[in-house]
């Protein structure tokens, strides 16, 4: 027990003194996560919308599909993306694997499944009332589109803020195509895991508290939300 209190006590000591090492693990986690996210919310929005609120031939079985891919394990992804780029790989003459460009491609392909399936079941049940009004007033199908999402900021907004709690707190991708090189790929997640087989508890404890904390802010943020609504 004495081992776990000094791990503590050891890491608030980092976060506060700013240890170099340690911050610098967690902008890049920011920043590749934030980027992901941006990503795949710019493109993913408007087609989960226009998917929604479209009605087309298959359209129960796309939506078992996409389901399905909202589960897809992040490794699968890592795995996929590091074929791709390794050496031997199609896009290998772009020597991207083990940087955060090809991190920051790895979690854009995890999460576009997650919040294309929220926003896509968002305008499914709750975007076809909005399509009447709009068509109503005269609107074309991308002005329909702009109307459902500003009519429904609130909830994109918690979509898009879950998706970025998913990638912050994904390992298994950033592992692989990064390849936790210090001051380079390490981010958040993969730093725990390594300090952790290191038994460097101090440095691991600090980053798992500002994982806490991130998360905290995040269900703060969608707490927020929800009791305004």
């Amino acid at each position: 027990m004495d081992y776990i209190l000094g791990g503590v006590e050891e890491a608030v000591k980092l976060l506060i003194s700013f240890d170099e090492e340690i911050y610098r693990i967690i902008f890049l986690s920011l920043f590749v996560s934030s980027i992901s996210t941006i990503i795949s919310s710019f493109f993913c929005i408007p087609i989960g919308i226009f998917l929604g609120i479209t009605n087309f031939k298959g359209k129960s079985f796309f939506s078992r599909i996409l389901y399905t891919l909202m589960s897809t394990p992040s490794v699968v992804v890592g795995l996929l993306v590091a074929i791709v780029f390794s050496r031997r790989g199609p896009l290998g003459f772009l020597n991207l694997l083990y940087t955060p460009s090809a991190m920051i491609i790895a979690q854009t392909l995890l999460v576009i499944p997650l919040i294309l399936g929220l926003t896509y079941n968002l305008s499914k049940n709750r975007g076809k009332h909005i399509e009447k009004i709009g068509i109503t007033l005269g609107a074309s199908k991308i002005q329909v589109i702009a109307l459902v999402i500003r009519e429904l900021k609130v909830d994109l907004f918690i979509n898009v803020v879950t998706t970025f709690s998913r990638a912050i707190s994904e390992v298994g991708a950033v592992m692989i195509v990064g390849g936790n090189i210090k001051g380079h790929t390490r981010v958040i997640t993969t730093s725990i895991a390594m300090f952790n087989s290191m038994g460097n508890y101090s440095m691991a404890i600090a980053l798992g508290i500002v994982l806490l904390l991130i998360s905290f802010g995040i269900n703060s943020i969608i707490y927020k939300y929800n009791v305004e609504d």
